[in-house]
């Protein structure tokens, strides 16, 4: 009885063991991230949407608004700066935007070199900023992203660049400016620390896309003819489906920064569609008043506009603030892109300063005043919460973005400038980009 009375012991005691254990690992595994289907397709669906922002989202909706003889070469410059910047992404912008660099003083600034041409990135990878999807869905994801926010800047710069000075241009700038302003509000550096909330790109995109688009358009000057021939949008039609497009996609956009198919992902969507129509409503409305007609192109660059200024705060704020939001930005974009460029007399082609830089500045100042702790659990309470130091953060943010890309565009473009020429002939732009630069013209 004693033997088996001890060994009884014995045993429970060995199972007691096998489950302390156990139980360490099974905890271990509980808490490791796992990749989850929902997101994984909620973010696969995304990419797509971000993707078709571009082509033929942009593509379209630059294409309707320049002169027949330019339409191809503006369809072109949207593809060519897809496949440019894919490339240019793979081989090193994901790396430098979106990993850690072994050297944490410079990890505030720039990301790490060890994911190029994405070497280490296997089936099961998974970068910690994502962790419930996999990394090659999460790179994919970003790359759409850096796909169209250069592609942005050919608003400014239409009818008079040169197509290889344009691919150059695309390369450099993805990999001087983007990647490190990136890393600044989303890879773990400067900015992100500091607490700027950027949810989507109001910085990161719009106001970096802008502002290079301003530099390009005062250094490439106006385009010939300009107040003098007719240069009224060839097709609105174009423009009208490709802002449909833009606007469809913005949610994979924004609702997709969520990274995960959660309440997060519904807010943003819901703020994205409030603001949007807001803003296309106000920019109409006050074109009505000051003008006599609602044009179609007002209408949709309000929506454009919107759609812009809620990037950075989808994911920050309630319906109501996401109402405030585009009422407000189609008044001033309407005041930047009628106005103030006739005031300053720069030839900003398309509105890429007036939409984008403008829109996007303002939109993140916006999110520093109406930003609610309840809609993500990472956002600082705001001017309206009593943080008066958010809007500071804010401005900081939209100065630094600001200088960096101003300063960066300048020198890359310098530097095209007197190498292979950033600028066609008067007798080219006189011809057309389409037959000059491309050999071929629309017939219809």
């Amino acid at each position: 009885m004693v033997h088996k009375r001890i060994g009884r012991w014995l045993g429970a005691a060995a199972l007691v063991l096998a489950a302390s254990s156990i139980a360490p690992s099974a905890a271990f595994a509980a808490d490791a991230p796992k990749i989850d289907s929902g997101d994984t397709a909620w973010m696969l669906t995304s990419s797509l949407l971000v993707l078709m922002m571009t082509i033929p989202g942009l593509a379209l909706f630059y294409a309707g608004m320049v002169r027949k003889k330019n339409i191809l070469a503006t369809l072109a410059q949207s593809f060519g700066a897809t496949c440019v910047i894919t490339i240019a992404w793979m081989i090193v912008g994901y790396s430098i935007a979106f990993t850690h660099n072994p050297d944490t003083h410079l990890d505030n600034w720039i990301g790490g070199f060890n994911y190029i041409m994405l070497a280490p990135m296997g089936l099961n990878a998974v970068n910690p900023l994502a962790a419930t999807i996999p990394e090659s869905v999460y790179m994919f994801f970003q790359m759409t992203f850096a796909i169209i926010t250069p592609a942005l800047i050919a608003g400014a710069l239409a009818d008079r660049m040169k197509y290889s000075a344009f691919l150059l241009f695309m390369f450099f700038w993805l990999v001087l400016v983007y990647c490190p302003i990136a890393h600044w509000v989303w890879g773990g550096g400067w900015l992100g620390t500091l607490g700027a909330l950027d949810y989507a790109g109001g910085t990161v995109v719009h106001l970096n896309a802008g502002t290079a688009g301003l530099v390009a358009a005062l250094m490439l000057g106006k385009r010939k003819g300009l107040g003098q021939s007719d240069m009224a949008p060839y097709n609105l039609a174009y423009s009208v489906i490709g802002a449909s497009l833009l606007w469809v996609g913005w949610f994979g956009f924004n609702a997709g920064s969520a990274v995960t198919s959660n309440v997060n992902a519904g807010m943003a969507a819901a703020a994205t569609q409030i603001a949007t129509a807001a803003a296309g409503f106000s920019w109409m409305i006050v074109e009505w008043v000051l003008r006599g007609k609602p044009s179609v192109l007002g209408m949709i660059s309000g929506a454009v506009a919107g759609l812009v200024a809620i990037t950075p705060a989808s994911g920050f704020v309630d319906a109501e603030g996401a109402l405030i939001i585009g009422l407000a930005v189609g008044v001033v974009c309407f005041v930047s892109a009628v106005y103030v460029k006739k005031i300053f007399g720069y030839d900003d082609a398309l509105d890429c300063w007036g939409v984008h830089g403008i829109g996007g500045a303002f939109g993140a100042l916006m999110t520093g005043l109406l930003a609610k702790n309840a809609i993500n659990s990472s956002a600082h309470g705001a001017l309206f919460d009593g943080n008066w130091h958010q809007m500071t953060i804010q401005l900081i943010d939209v100065g630094a973005v600001f200088g960096y890309c101003a300063v960066a565009t300048f020198v890359i473009l310098t530097a095209l400038k007197y190498t292979v020429g950033i600028r066609v002939t008067p007798e080219v732009e006189e011809e057309g980009l389409d037959v000059n630069l491309h050999g071929e013209v629309v017939q219809a």
